[in-house]
């Protein structure tokens, strides 16, 4: 009879082998699916890239041809909403420009094709407020295949050459292709993957002890019978194959229902299409093999003492006590994950990071063992209750195996408290240092179309019936010498404190003149369109006045009023402002967008929207990781409880028929799983801050990490999952009592 035979009848005729090997196909296919998912998403970034790169200037396209296509790219919002505004204008034969797949036609001037969704939000709203913005009749839609995400608005817009905004950039055709792989998700899956993994072979591993000790002495059995080790390897490798590829390929097949759901899940604005998260057969396949490949050598690994002494196997002789060495892998792997993270500039190094986390997690496994049969000595040494002085013979004799129940919650602390620190520490970063207030939409562009963009907007504002006016806001630099200097804004006291983070506080009293957050002395002064060119003077006597800055992320800036602004320094560089009210506020901006004519609009609130979205794709992505590893964690914490009863059958039958009541024994469990599992999530609560700062350090240098009572929240967490996962073992000691004992 060959070994895959011999499996299938073992499995049919034990009901506890059925179970373990439903559990870890189970546990494969978890793991198979996640790593399938995550591993997807930086292609699903690169996917949503190919569509929508035409929407974007291509800067290299002057080495591949003739410029024939001038364009220019912009954003916008409608009801807090953004909206991507393509404008465009052939320098050639439009029919002889290659359009992007989704786009039927090149709009001539004044003409616009929408998205279907911009199209339905412009039909149900007053042109005033959205449809008049665009400046041309509507002659057609964009398709799936233009659109970066299912729902994203984005308006094309055709134009004259000459009629391009300022920031229009010339190149040959649209840039069709070669888009990068968002490195911000990159790093997420690649962390998920580590942090996500882990907790799903603990799964697995938790499943096979199920029947750890009777298939140990199965096969110290076969081996004292004359079994050749290889013969053994065959038996095992058959019998875990049958789960773990079954296993495998279950999660494969499931992985288009989690690719599935994870298009409901927003990211940079919208959520997926279905076909985003197709992988190259060149990485599914390798994934689907992985899986099934480390759980048979896992299992071919924990055959060593089976093969080596059957004898000690059939025995249950004692363990080897663990080294003290294994304490010296943490600071070893944190070692290497400082000295990665202090230097990674690259794509390689940001590998290397990943490798680090992986070595930092997988540290873990040789201190936790170690840890656990130290807490097992102190019980040994301190015990006032039986069921204390059995939970530490069991920890101390078998470390490995009671660690195991807290394993997947010690990395679920872990992630927890990485992510719970780098969480405050990103939403601290999130600002806008422009001096303009909230309420005012401003446009930059240069003096000699600000004045025809202002007159434009007043003319549509008049119109609309609205009482806010656009005005110019010149930029100048004050110089004194070579080296020291400050930028200046063209505006009149009354104005500015109109539309500016300030307050006045009175300067605008007395009569025009300088006005400065710190006292400046104007000796020697020379006021300049811009940085480095020849200035005028400004003269000494000129009044300087203090202000307030009441937005404490606000650049430093100077305001010097027209009335005392030199001859010969106009401006280059002016910004047109407008301030709105929460009621015309979409009014104001259509009135603005019309006459800029597909220049960038700009507000301090839409700066800070764009952040805010970014967390909000954090936090959402953080969320569902941190459920994902706190389900896996207790479950296979409950499955390794239930495996530990099961695994000592024969000593739990002992004890209850030498008349040891349950209710000691299942204190005794207890305490074995929450005791080691309390101590090991303080300590991978302190890692995972440590880890955190590290982390943060290759998004910002300069400031530091923000710490909140809430990182404390995933180890008092952790500690119940591990508790309540440690009730089961009640359940599981009432089937021992209820089986003959004479069964084992």
């Amino acid at each position: 009879m060959n070994s895959f035979r011999l499996a299938l009848r073992v499995l049919r005729g034990d009901r506890r082998t059925r179970t373990s090997a439903i559990l870890t196909g189970l546990g494969v296919a978890v793991a198979t699916g996640l790593v399938l998912l995550l591993v997807s998403l930086p292609f699903a970034t690169e996917a949503r890239g190919e569509r929508s790169t035409w929407q974007e200037p291509s800067y290299g396209s002057g080495e591949d041809g003739p410029a024939t296509l001038s364009l220019a790219s912009s954003e916008d919002y409608a009801g807090g909403d953004k909206i991507t505004r393509v404008d465009v204008a052939p320098l050639t034969d439009p029919g002889s420009i290659a359009l992007p797949p989704g786009v039927g036609k090149l709009p001539a001037p004044g003409e616009v094709l929408l998205s279907p969704e911009l199209a339905r939000l412009a039909d149900g709203m007053p042109g005033s407020q959205l449809g008049e913005r665009f400046g041309g009749d509507v002659v057609g839609t964009l398709g799936e295949d233009a659109l970066k995400f299912p729902g994203q608005l984005v308006a094309l817009v055709g134009h004259d050459a000459d009629d391009m905004p300022v920031t229009a950039f010339q190149q040959n055709g649209f840039a069709l292709g070669g888009a990068e792989q968002d490195p911000l998700l990159q790093l997420l899956a690649g962390v998920g993957v580590v942090v996500l993994i882990v907790p799903s072979l603990v799964l697995v591993a938790s499943s096979a002890r199920l029947i750890a000790a009777r298939r140990e002495r199965r096969l110290a059995a076969l081996r004292l019978a004359g079994a050749t080790p290889r013969q053994v390897i065959s038996m095992v490798s058959a019998e875990t194959a049958i789960a773990a590829v079954g296993g495998a390929l279950l999660g494969a097949v499931a992985s288009p229902l989690l690719h599935k759901l994870a298009t409901f899940v927003p990211w940079d604005g919208g959520t997926w299409q279905a076909s985003d998260f197709q992988l190259p057969l060149g990485v599914a396949i390798p994934v689907v093999l992985l899986m099934p490949a480390l759980v048979l050598l896992a299992a071919v690994l924990g055959l060593r003492r089976v093969m080596w002494t059957p004898l000690g196997a059939t025995g249950s002789h004692e363990r080897k006590p663990l080294h003290w060495w294994r304490l010296l892998s943490l600071p070893l792997a944190g070692l290497f994950f400082a000295v990665v993270v202090s230097t990674a500039e690259d794509e390689m190094g940001m590998m290397l990071v990943l490798l680090g986390l992986a070595l930092i997690v997988a540290s873990a496994a040789l201190v936790g063992p170690w840890v656990t049969s130290a807490i097992g000595g102190i019980f040994g040494r301190i015990w006032r209750r039986p069921s204390v002085l059995l939970a530490g013979r069991r920890l101390r004799d078998d470390p490995k195996g009671a660690y195991r129940a807290s394993a997947g919650v010690v990395l679920a602390v872990f992630t927890g408290s990485m992510a719970l620190t780098l969480m405050p520490s990103f939403e601290s970063m999130a600002g806008s240092s422009s001096p303009f207030r909230d309420s005012v939409l401003y446009v930059p562009t240069d003096a000699a179309r600000a004045e025809g963009i202002v007159a434009e907007t007043n003319a549509t504002l008049e119109r609309y019936g609205q009482r806010e006016r656009a005005i110019g806001v010149g930029e100048v630099a004050l110089a004194k010498g070579e080296n020291a200097g400050q930028q200046a804004l063209v505006l009149d006291c009354e104005r500015a404190e109109g539309l500016l983070r300030l307050d006045m506080a009175g300067a605008c009293a007395g009569t025009p003149g300088v006005y400065s957050e710190y006292p400046m002395e104007l000796n020697g002064v020379t006021v300049s369109a811009e940085w480095g060119t020849q200035g005028v003077p400004l003269p000494a006597d000129t009044p300087v006045r203090p202000f307030e800055v009441t937005g404490e992320d606000m650049y430093s800036t100077a305001i010097i009023d027209p009335a005392v602004l030199p001859e010969g320094a106009s401006p280059s560089e002016v910004t047109v402002a407008v301030p709105t009210t929460q009621a015309n506020r979409e009014v104001v901006r259509t009135a603005l967008a019309a006459a800029a004519g597909g220049a960038q609009i700009e507000s301090r609130e839409m700066r800070i929207w764009d952040q805010q979205t970014q967390l909000s794709d954090l936090r959402r992505v953080t969320v569902i990781g941190l459920v994902a590893a706190a389900v896996l964690s207790g479950c296979s914490a409950a499955i390794a409880t239930a495996g530990s009863v099961m695994d000592r059958r024969r000593t739990f039958g002992a004890l209850i028929a030498a008349g040891t009541p349950v209710r000691v024994l299942a204190r005794a469990l207890r305490t074995e799983a929450a005791m080691p599992a309390l101590v090991a999530t303080i300590g991978a609560g302190v890692v995972g801050v440590l880890v955190a700062i590290g982390l943060y350090s290759l998004v910002e240098e300069e400031s530091s990490v923000v710490l909140t009572p809430w990182i404390a929240a995933p180890v008092v967490l952790g500690a119940g999952v591990a508790v309540l996962a440690a009730s089961v073992c009640r359940p599981a000691l009432n089937r021992v009592r209820a089986e003959p004992l004479a069964d084992e």
